[in-house]
């Protein structure tokens, strides 16, 4: 194992933006918390990580949205979940909040990769954060991508 965290990176298929990312994961919080189950969200996956040690309290997911690498979440743990057809999947326990890392594009890609720390992006300035906060987030995607801000 080495020093560094190892991060994994995934596409958010149908989300728009972190916005709308994190609304649709506050749903999910919201029915498990409902039913009293752990609210702590989980992606479902069929691929189980075997560099998990690398991954488990140590490193994130990093969301692609729209083709850009645009936030990331602490991930907790990886849960066995079984699915309604009885097949075993991975569930990669995700907790809160959802940072905004500074945006790169990343064509599109099936699953999950394993993503190195030295090639995440960092998380965006608290400052950058405040500036783009008034921004809605296209709009702040079409600035960015013309060099603007």
């Amino acid at each position: 194992m080495g020093t560094e965290p190892l991060h994994l990176i995934k596409l958010s298929v149908g989300s728009e933006s972190i916005e709308d990312h994190a609304a649709w994961q506050a749903g999910r919080i919201a029915e498990r918390r409902a039913l009293g189950l752990d609210p702590r969200y989980r992606h479902v996956t069929r691929m189980w990580p075997r560099r998990e040690a690398e991954i488990v309290g140590r490193g994130s997911i990093f969301w692609v949205i729209r083709g850009v690498v645009r936030a990331r979440q602490a991930i907790a743990a990886f849960e066995e979940i079984r699915g309604e057809d009885g097949i075993l999947r991975c569930g990669i326990v995700l907790e809160p909040p959802m940072i905004a890392v500074e945006p790169r594009a990343k064509a599109a890609f099936q699953g999950w990769r394993y993503l190195p720390a030295r090639d995440a992006p960092p998380d965006l300035s608290s400052r950058r954060r405040r500036s783009e906060a008034e921004l809605p987030s296209t709009l702040a995607e079409e600035l960015r991508a013309l060099g603007l801000v």
